[in-house]
């Protein structure tokens, strides 16, 4: 224990700590004699519902008088000839407390009437009478907060304040109130009581790397910050607010100084470093469990963790095989069948609101059921002062899954702490030899009891780890983070899913703001607190799955040397096109570059012999797209003219031609797997041919359907790499998925509010990137139709073209771009043209790009590195 024993988790729910006086302790039983050895010296802190003495001497335990239940405060007015002094207070109980008596943690014991003399060595008893006596009264609370300042020499030279608002600081279990203050340098926390060990919290603006909204007590008034220093005692502070409207101001003021600078921790791009396998299983349950408003500093919202392994009876235990795990695609209570026949049968006879599960996954009791060796002192601040009956308690981790899933009113998951390797499963252990009581075994409580798998709790926590992180878990796991943050959290899918708690748990159905009486909104809230609240629903459409079997992150990296690019050099420029370049791409051997423009011209350039090899006109209208069919040399081009052109680059020249549309073609590709050809035109539709690669006299143009519709003229369109999908885009922001099998229409995207300019398929097929003419970026999850990731950029997203884990863009600022799709960051960005780039496209080996602008020119790169990369 620390010297100062005394703590907000002494004090009663919601009861709030003011001063304290120094002072002597007259026991009751003192005498003459006794006084000398028996008084003792320490300190009488003052709290809204009672007063509590905290002795200097560590042996001797803390007093704590409820003011309920104090008889007689008054000034001393005795002739004891030992005391000589008339400063006194006395106070006659009919109850009181000890607390920590040899400063060890134990169950409080509670006392029956007592009388105690306290002396006070500076304070006036006039002046403490006077505040005790407005505590008694319950109406010191308000007046004494309005009395404290916050004192500008907090303030650096030539700081300012921004904003000053009242406060509570959020700790588990207490709250501490007080003034926040925003400056243009700095945040500032002054609490009203002197619990901290400074009287003023400091955060710098240039420090803070992250900032929260959080729900508190299911309202919206909460915020979380945290700072890049995570040894600092600053670093991490959770508020809340008296209203949305106070916590909403803190949030956007902050966000106006220019002092701060947040990390970029978008959720879409953690979500796309989950399932690309940049972040593990478990930092994103972390992320995840943020964003649904979760937090270790809130234990009614504590993060919430699934149960894996359902196995633990064996001597050893196989992570491969699935036997042993949990179906996480059901909650806890419906893991067991016959169980859940029961709790239906409940629910089909139960008059609204209904429910299934008359208790939940997560309450702050059951956080403290797993906690409780690590955190006694939470439990007896919870409990009022009482540990749990022995048999109650967390006593094995077999009884704990055994319960769960057999009981009609144990529901309950997980905590991060079963998974965290860091903290050296210390909850497991009973390390600070608290006495909990013995069991009806005559066991006394001690180590919780681990599977006969696990040789002790470091082995367990690091084996559930290692099940969290297989490929069984990650190919499973996004239906458990839809049941508990997702579309299956509430409404018909939750229903479906068997996943329906007590109406008090969601959010919505309780409004603290608009509740007036005290006693009434008290009640509510320890209903808040006893039944556990659903998290903030996070994601409305299917979560999508996790890759499997993916590659450690590092052996990618060290084959992939994009990851150590300072820039883009240009190889070198064409000239030769008299108007825009509208498509190029570079030959599967990587040696030349086929473009077409809007000068009616087809050019071939050699990057070998770096010149152009090839030119021919090809029509009199601008050209839109072309592609090489396999196998040949035969290129299909898109014309404004509405044909759709076949040169032969052997011969030099068209050897077809078919008017394939009633307006200008704008978009062609070729899926391989199928010899399927697609066209897009302004006509408002497209169109499949059968193109058979091979010889020339084997190509075959044959229209398959004669159109598929759309609702306005067709911008783009692209095959998946199976040829199971294809990709249509329009001019007026729509984006239709089309299926092969039978050219109906599996998905459909009308929320973009501009054309759409171009569309690419990830590699494995499973993502589908968008860009927009008013410059939105964004990746849209295939299974799902979940939109994954979202950026705007300063200009028209033209062109995108994603070769393994690289995307580049084109916009219509003459800006090219490279991301890395693994890790969705930005590698580099450079001013390609002075033009709109129109096309991009990257080498099969990755090791060039080329770019075509309306400025007429081509240009060609390559990444350049550091002289140290480049030895290497």
């Amino acid at each position: 224990m620390d010297k100062s024993r005394f703590s907000l988790l002494l004090l009663e729910p919601g009861e709030i700590y003011f001063e304290d006086f120094s002072c002597t302790l007259i026991p009751p039983d003192a005498t003459r004699k006794t006084c000398d050895v028996k008084k003792q010296e320490g300190r009488l802190k003052m709290c809204s519902k009672s007063l509590v003495f905290e002795p200097k001497d560590l042996t001797k335990p803390l007093i704590k008088m409820l003011l309920r239940d104090c008889i007689v405060i008054e000034e001393y007015k005795g002739c004891a000839k030992f005391i000589d002094t008339d400063n006194a207070l006395t106070i006659n109980c009919r109850e009181y407390i000890e607390m920590l008596e040899g400063n060890v943690i134990a169950p409080y014991k509670f006392k029956e009437t007592a009388n105690f003399l306290y002396l006070l060595d500076y304070a006036d008893v006039s002046n403490c009478l006077s505040m005790i006596s407005q505590l008694h009264r319950a109406t010191i609370v308000h007046s004494r907060h309005a009395r404290v300042k916050f004192d500008p020499l907090w303030l650096d030279l030539y700081d300012k304040i921004i904003l000053e608002t009242h406060a509570d600081k959020v700790c588990p279990l207490n709250i501490t109130p007080g003034r926040c203050v925003l400056s243009k340098l700095c945040l500032f926390f002054q609490s009203y009581n002197n619990i901290d060990t400074y009287p003023v919290m400091k955060i710098p603006l240039k420090s803070i790397k992250r900032i929260v909204k959080r729900r508190f007590l299911l309202q919206h008034i909460g915020i979380e910050i945290y700072s890049s220093d995570n040894k600092c005692a600053n670093s991490h502070i959770y508020l809340s607010f008296s209203s949305q409207g106070e916590r909403d101001q803190l949030y956007e003021k902050l966000l106006e100084q220019p002092e701060l600078t947040l990390n970029n921790l978008e959720q879409n791009v953690i979500t796309l470093q989950w399932q690309n396998g940049v972040i593990s299983n478990y930092e994103y349950l972390l992320y995840v469990n943020s964003l649904g408003d979760r937090t270790e500093n809130d234990l009614t919202q504590y993060p919430v963790f699934p149960w894996i392994i359902s196995n633990y009876t064996s001597d050893t235990l196989d992570l491969t095989d699935i036997q042993n795990y949990r179906d996480l695609s059901k909650p806890v209570g419906a893991l067991n069948p016959k169980r859940l026949t029961n709790l239906l049968a409940r629910y089909n006879e139960m008059a609204p609101p209904k429910f299934i599960y008359g208790s939940h996954y997560s309450t702050p009791g059951f956080v403290l059921y797993y906690l409780a060796r690590q955190y006694p002192h939470y439990v007896l601040c919870m409990q009022g002062g009482r540990f749990d009956h022995p048999d109650r308690m967390f006593n094995s981790v077999a009884d704990a899954y055994k319960n769960c899933f057999n009981n009609m009113s144990d529901f309950k998951e997980l905590i991060p702490e079963f998974y965290d390797t860091s903290q050296e499963a210390k909850f497991l252990r009973n390390s600070l030899g608290i006495n909990f009581g013995v069991r009806h075994n005559n066991v006394k409580v001690g180590d919780v009891e681990l599977p006969p798998w696990a040789e002790n709790s470091t082995q367990f926590v690091n084996t559930l780890r290692t099940a969290l992180e297989t490929d069984i878990v990650s190919s499973n796991l996004h239906h458990w983070i839809d049941l508990i943050f997702g579309y299956k959290q509430k409404g018909a899918e939750a229903l479906k899913a068997n996943n329906v708690f007590y109406h008090l748990c969601y959010e919505g159905n309780v409004n603290l703001e608009t509740i007036d009486d005290p006693n009434d909104r008290h009640a509510l809230e320890v209903q808040i607190m006893e039944f556990g609240q659903i998290p903030k629903q996070v994601f409305t459409v299917p979560h999508p799955q996790r890759k499997r079997g993916l590659p450690i992150l590092p052996e990618i990296y060290q084959t992939d040397r994009w990851q150590s690019v300072i820039g883009l050099e240009l190889v070198t420029s064409f000239n030769t096109h008299k108007n825009t370049v509208s498509h190029l791409f570079i030959n599967e051997d990587c040696k030349k570059i086929t473009s077409v423009g809007y000068d009616s011209k087809l050019k071939v350039f050699s990057l070998t012999q770096n010149k152009q090899i090839r030119s021919a006109i090809i029509g009199n209208m601008p050209l839109s797209s072309c592609v090489q069919l396999p196998d040949s040399n035969v290129l299909v081009i898109g014309s404004w003219d509405n044909q759709m052109l076949l040169y032969d680059m052997d011969y030099g020249r068209i050897w077809r031609d078919v008017m394939a549309h009633e307006d200008s073609i704008t978009c062609i590709s070729y899926g391989i797997k199928l010899n399927l050809l697609l066209t897009g035109s302004g006509d408002c539709s497209v169109k499949i041919w059968r193109g058979v690669s091979g010889a020339k006299d084997d190509i075959i143009v044959e229209c398959l359907y004669k159109h598929l519709d759309h609702n306005s003229a067709v911008s783009c369109l692209c095959f998946d790499p199976d040829n199971s999908r294809f990709a249509v885009g329009t001019v007026d922001g729509e984006i239709y998925i089309w299926k092969t099998c039978d050219f109906t229409i599996d998905k459909k995207y009308t929320n973009f509010t501009s054309r759409i300019n171009t569309l690419v398929y990830s590699p494995d097929g499973q993502k589908l990137a968008v860009g927009t003419d008013n410059g939105i970026f964004c990746i849209l999850e295939v299974t799902t139709g979940m939109s994954m990731f979202k950026k705007t950029l300063q200009s028209g997203v033209n062109s995108l073209k994603w070769q393994g884990n690289l995307l580049a863009i084109g916009c219509g600022n003459g800006v090219l771009s490279v991301w890395d799709m693994l890790t969705v960051r930005i590698l580099l960005e450079v001013q390609a043209h002075s033009g709109a780039i129109h096309t991009v496209d990257i080498s099969t080996d990755s090791r060039i790009l080329a770019t075509g602008s309306q400025d007429k020119s081509i240009k060609v790169w390559r990444a350049k590195y550091e002289e140290s990369d480049i030895k290497s």
